[in-house]
């Protein structure tokens, strides 16, 4: 049978402190600063001695998963991740501790982290939305490494409940790849060159040439600022190197962007004209240390260029497309993109059949000579 006494401390602090006992079974305690975490311990602990599941060790039983959330977030996050892999990983971590912060290590299961698998996949994003299998994978990702940690770091735990992937997660879908025809590509090409904002065709060509994510353009300085975003990924640009240096990206890397033909071009034009109260490439004429908005530019464009069912990150697509095309290697692409892996780069590789059905013919060709 549980109680709980709700303490308070001289300087006023509020805690309850939980005492579960039954018959035949060592008491278990535990404090909490929230009554309701105070009745989900005292429920899920109930429920574990009574189901014949014990604690492994001292550790286990004295910490909870928001304790080894708490930690990971003071002591992992500052260290091994940049600002903008923190900004995207603190709401997964907080999301994790909603949900079974209040549970003992010892009582993590497989199927406590497959439940909180079915929330996500029904009630687990805004308004109570589904959410998509990547973001799904995402949640897992996160608390897995959480998970490792206790394991590996603290030894909270005697093995991961996620190991050797314990819950099966949902498949990702394959992904879309839209990219701009010929006569797309020259419409949407002259109607950006011929937009009442002078900042529009520079950004264009610079996103397609290179492949850059739209918060990577968009935060380009011709200089190290100041103070740089801790909010999102930015760049510096090097027209002596012909190179832009991205120190900040959406997976963490420090990345090279080789700067070639007419992306080059524009930047040296942009160069020439620039503002001398703003670092920004791409800066806004009102609020000049801010990165300009280019939507309705954009969208304007899109409709007198006639191209439909197209997004600004879709010129990534786009550049990824038709290195495919021009033959580069799968390796390559991710390069360019900055991905870690090849997951990401797999959906454009029916593009480069044709180019690799011409390594086939001149392999054969230099193995068994010239073929009729």
């Amino acid at each position: 049978m549980a109680s709980i006494t709700k303490r308070t401390s001289d300087d006023g602090d509020v805690s309850y402190f939980v005492r579960v006992r039954l018959k035949g079974y060592p008491l278990q305690t535990a404090t909490f600063k929230r009554l309701t975490d105070a009745k989900k311990w005292a429920a899920s602990t109930e429920s574990a001695i009574r189901e014949g599941r014990h604690f492994k060790s001292t550790a286990a039983k004295k910490h909870t998963f928001a304790d080894a959330i708490e930690r990971y977030i003071r002591e992992i996050l500052p260290t091994e991740f940049t600002s903008v892999e923190q900004r995207n990983r603190r709401p997964i971590l907080e999301w994790w501790a909603s949900q079974i912060g209040h549970c003992v290590m010892a009582d993590l299961s497989t199927a406590t982290f497959a439940d909180c698998r079915n929330t996500l996949a029904t009630t687990g994003g805004r308004k109570g939305r589904p959410l998509a299998a990547a973001t799904i994978k995402k949640h897992f990702v996160v608390v897995t490494d959480v998970l490792k940690r206790c394991v590996n770091e603290w030894h909270w735990l005697e093995q991961s409940p996620l190991k050797d992937g314990g819950v099966k997660l949902p498949e990702l879908p394959r992904g879309i790849v839209r990219f701009l025809d010929d006569a797309e590509l020259n419409r949407l090409t002259i109607a950006c060159k011929e937009s009442p904002n002078p900042l529009l065709y520079p950004a264009f060509v610079l996103a397609i040439s290179t492949g850059m994510r739209q918060s990577e353009t968009m935060n380009l300085f011709w200089r190290e600022p100041e103070t740089p975003p801790t909010e999102t990924a930015w760049g510096v640009v090097n027209l002596a190197e012909s190179c832009i240096i991205l120190h900040e990206t959406k997976n963490g890397d420090r990345r090279r962007v080789p700067l070639a033909s007419q992306a080059l071009a524009e930047l040296q034009k942009l160069n020439k004209v620039r503002r001398l109260d703003s670092a920004l490439v791409f800066p806004s004429p009102t609020h000049p240390n801010k990165p300009v908005e280019l939507k309705k530019a954009w969208l304007n464009a899109l409709k007198r260029a006639e191209v439909n069912n197209f997004r600004w990150h879709d010129l990534r697509h786009c550049t990824a497309s038709y290195l495919a095309m021009g033959g580069a290697s799968m390796v390559e692409i991710a390069a360019v993109l900055g991905h870690k892996t090849l997951d990401m780069v797999k959906r454009y590789s029916h593009l480069s059949d044709g180019h690799i059905a011409n390594v086939i013919e001149r392999m054969n060709s230099r193995i068994f000579g010239t073929t009729p």
